[in-house]
């Protein structure tokens, strides 16, 4: 197996830009914001827990790279709103959007399901999702080569009895990257989503072993959290007129 580079094969690629990652207080945000730190990037980090948020910011200041932490909820327009242009303020531009703030599965088939615990999935993974995205247009398009990365799921392109409501959300992701790619083309702003397969994180570490198949999947290896950022520094750093519309995914089975 091929060791976990981080981000050295990009180290400094990315210095002058400045990117915002969402739900990156821990797992694969702060890995990503850290990534993309190393290679070159000022930082916004941001997710709902102040203590989180604010120690991953410090860890970037720490090696020597602009960093604030912003408190947002994602399923709120105005707080996206607000964070963007915090992240103006503060960091001068925005060059890459990494909306990886998500979670809050529904396990229940739709029979059994809470109503109000459906939506509230749906409006974190989709709605939070589109309301980065739509808060951070304006701000891409004065950028040079601006970047959309969507966390994505294998639940969102094959459906899972049981969770339907994170399945349902994280297509409508998917979809949400194709159709955004194709009307944001011409800014020149690319938008492509990742499925990062079984990640070992603080949310799955009751069930997952590192290295080792999850229960549900024998063909797929439980990965760190850094191998899924290498990732998102690989398609942050793609040149003008690189993949847009895509889903790269990390996953050891088809979707």
């Amino acid at each position: 197996m091929r060791p976990y580079r981080n981000g050295e094969e990009h180290e400094m690629e990315l210095s002058g830009r400045v990117a915002l990652v969402t739900g990156g207080g821990r797992g694969i945000g702060r890995a990503t914001a850290l990534a993309l730190g190393q290679a070159g990037a000022d930082v916004a980090v941001a997710a709902r827990t102040e203590a989180e948020v604010a120690a991953v910011a410090e860890e970037l200041r720490g090696a020597g790279r602009r960093s604030l932490a912003i408190v947002c909820d994602v399923t709120r327009y105005d707080a996206c709103v607000a964070m963007v242009e915090q992240t103006l303020t503060e960091l001068g531009r925005l060059d890459i959007l990494v909306a990886n703030a998500g979670g809050g599965e529904e396990r229940a088939k739709v029979a059994d399901s809470d109503p109000e615990r459906w939506a509230g999935t749906v409006a974190l993974n989709l709605s939070g999702a589109y309301n980065c995205a739509r808060a951070a247009l304006p701000a891409l398009t004065a950028a040079d080569n601006g970047k959309i990365i969507m966390m994505g799921s294998g639940m969102g392109h094959v459906p899972l009895p049981g969770n339907s409501a994170y399945s349902a959300a994280k297509a409508g992701v998917w979809m949400l990257t194709r159709c955004l790619a194709q009307e944001v083309w011409e800014q020149g702003i690319d938008v492509n989503e990742i499925i990062p397969g079984p990640v070992l994180t603080p949310l799955t570490e009751a069930i997952f072993k590192l290295n080792e198949p999850p229960p549900f999947a024998p063909s797929e290896r439980v990965k760190p959290p850094e191998e899924v950022a290498e990732l998102v520094v690989w398609l942050a750093t793609r040149p003008p007129g690189g993949p847009t519309g895509q889903s790269f995914s990390l996953a050891r089975r088809p979707l």
